[in-house]
């Protein structure tokens, strides 16, 4: 439950913040929901439906920003070319593959979540802070983290495109701009990791379809010959092991 409430909390402040301009400053507004058939007191307030239709968008978006926002792309990208480069067609299934990166995925971002947690979401119900306070406070680790695996270049990218000053330093970088760039970062560096992958298992289908060929076994697929080589290699290896363990310490 707490991990849902840290999860909406920052996905609204990162939607939120879509509204504002390409040269806002780092401080953000939130709208506050509430749902009620009296609007006497404020006649231009928008309707029910309208708040409510505001609020299912939210919570039907959170989850694909969170997703955006944390280690879960690359991992999913490197563990989908990791099935392509064994040419194991659908094994693993894309249950597990996901699965195994959104595991992957909470136990690299567990020290974000728990800064969240300590620092905006127990002192908001405790009503210590408010919900703009608690939304600021929230975000940061979060643009912590992505700062660490964005790079420069792709930073400058975005900030040239809004047309926005040189920064000086982080904390002048919108959250709007550091979002794309993040991702762009993590695609990057997934398709790097996952050219690694692809080179020792692309040698050996070249070796076999060269012997089969010179054999004149030119009707048999190297594929099948090719297979149980790449996987004795990277069960030999403990692919697993060396794969996992590179992905986890690289947000270290």
């Amino acid at each position: 439950m707490t991990c849902c409430l840290i999860i909406l909390m920052t996905a609204g402040l990162i939607i939120v913040t879509a509204a504002n301009c390409w040269g806002a400053d780092p401080g953000f507004a939130t709208p506050y929901f509430s749902v009620g058939i009296n609007n006497t007191e404020q006649p231009v307030a928008p309707t029910v439906t309208l708040q409510i239709f505001l609020l299912m968008t939210v919570l039907s978006l959170a989850p694909a920003i969170m997703i955006m926002v944390t280690s879960f792309t690359r991992i999913v990208i490197v563990l989908s070319l990791l099935r392509r480069a064994l040419g194991t067609m659908q094994m693993p299934p894309n249950q597990i593959v996901v699965g195994l990166a959104l595991f992957l995925t909470f136990f690299i971002m567990t020290p974000v979540w728990q800064q969240i947690n300590q620092n905006a979401l127990q002192p908001y119900l405790d009503k210590k802070l408010s919900h703009q306070e608690a939304l600021q406070k929230a975000v940061q680790p979060l643009r912590e983290f992505m700062f660490k695996q964005t790079r420069e270049k792709d930073l400058a990218l975005f900030v040239d495109i809004a047309k926005l000053k040189r920064p000086n330093n982080t904390s002048e970088i919108p959250t709007l701009v550091l979002i794309p760039s993040f991702i762009i970062s993590e695609v990057k560096t997934a398709f790097q990791i996952g050219l690694l992958l692809y080179v020792p298992f692309l040698i050996i289908d070249m070796v076999v379809a060269s012997v089969l060929l010179s054999m004149g076994m030119m009707m048999l697929p190297p594929i099948m010959v090719s297979l149980p080589f790449k996987l004795m290699l990277f069960v030999l290896a403990d692919g697993w092991y060396l794969l996992v363990e590179s992905l986890v310490k690289g947000f270290v």
